[in-house]
């Protein structure tokens, strides 16, 4: 990696974070000078825009979550076990996010609805992804006879990641864990009434 190319991946990472926990709104180009250590012009040598990096660093962000839960899956074969791994990954960001700030999926779509399009539909393929990956876990399980036939994949996928997704929410903004935990608490009881018998 040329010293150029680790410029710009160190610019990234730290505008993820800042991104992360001030929104895209909330952090002026001052304050992504002020964690790079950079001036305007060195920032802007790497970056069309400020809304091009925003772009990149969400890019960042979501690889980061995304090798999480890869790291997670890994050694689960069985699909209810799999689905409480993506569980157990999602809940473990609430005191040790991969990114400082918490859920960039929640923080990002939170903040971009129709003021950033492209940010947004970033967001939307980074939800899409995450709901495939449920969704395909589910019908390989129902196929396998791991889950039972009647469950709908789509409307279990939406259960999973709204419950989290909230959860996520009120733990951050109580600054107290023990709501994720409830969360998990009742998606694993609700995951394994899912077990085909």
């Amino acid at each position: 990696m040329s010293k150029g190319e680790e410029t710009k991946a160190k610019i990234i990472r730290q505008a993820a974070e800042l991104f992360n926990q001030q929104g895209y709104a909330g952090s002026s180009i001052s304050d992504i000078m002020r964690v790079t250590g950079l001036q305007k012009g060195g920032i802007y040598n790497h970056f069309q825009s400020k809304d091009d990096l925003a772009l990149q660093a969400f890019d960042f962000a979501i690889a980061s979550v995304s090798q999480h839960t890869r790291a997670a899956l890994r050694s689960k074969r069985h699909a209810i076990e799999r689905l409480q791994a993506i569980i157990g990954v999602f809940s473990s960001f609430v005191d040790n996010p991969p990114i400082k700030g918490g859920c960039p999926i929640l923080n990002t779509a939170i903040e971009s609805d129709d003021a950033h399009p492209a940010l947004r539909e970033s967001t939307q393929k980074a939800m899409d992804s995450w709901r495939e990956l449920i969704r395909l876990i589910i019908e390989k399980g129902i196929s396998r006879g791991e889950i039972r036939a009647e469950v709908d994949a789509d409307e279990t996928a939406t259960i999973i990641i709204a419950t989290l997704e909230g959860a996520m929410m009120i733990s951050k903004l109580y600054d107290d864990t023990i709501h994720m935990q409830r969360a998990i608490n009742h998606l694993n009881q609700y995951i394994n009434n899912q077990r085909n018998s």
